[in-house]
């Protein structure tokens, strides 16, 4: 299997490892057929609405880690709005892509993020238009 230098340099050198004591969200997703599980924390200024802090757990293959990086590194300073955009696709092509058999990678990082944007819409209070409907079949690009 081919990995692009991106994806080796992220999965070797993972960016924003770690958890965020104060977290305003914390999103846990999983694929059972690979076992791959991801957990994503973010801090957020509730009156700017931008994303301060970004860190991941993950646990899983090479690609699991290297879209875990990547996705905070794509969200970390943005707004919730901007971080609401991001897809497995945009993640995937950062990387400079993934081998098919390794999409679903980068669907948990975006699951992830979307859980964690979850949890802290129903922490804040805030209405970020996202429902627990959202995470059933999700749909791989």
């Amino acid at each position: 299997m081919m990995y692009s230098d991106k994806v080796i340099e992220h999965f070797t050198n993972p960016r924003n490892v770690g958890e965020i004591e104060d977290a305003s969200g914390v999103g846990e997703v999983g694929n059972m057929k690979c076992g791959d599980i991801m957990k994503m924390y973010l801090k957020i200024d509730d009156a700017t609405n931008m994303i301060e802090d970004v860190t991941f757990k993950t646990f899983g293959c090479g690609a699991a880690i290297a879209t875990s990086s990547m996705s905070t590194e794509m969200i970390k300073g943005k707004t919730i709005s901007e971080a609401l955009e991001l897809t497995n696709r945009a993640i995937a092509d950062a990387l400079d892509g993934l081998p098919p058999v390794k999409m679903h990678c980068s669907v948990l990082a975006e699951e992830a993020l979307k859980a964690a944007l979850l949890d802290y819409q129903k922490k804040s209070g805030k209405n970020l238009g996202l429902n627990e409907e959202d995470f059933e079949d999700w749909d791989e690009e």
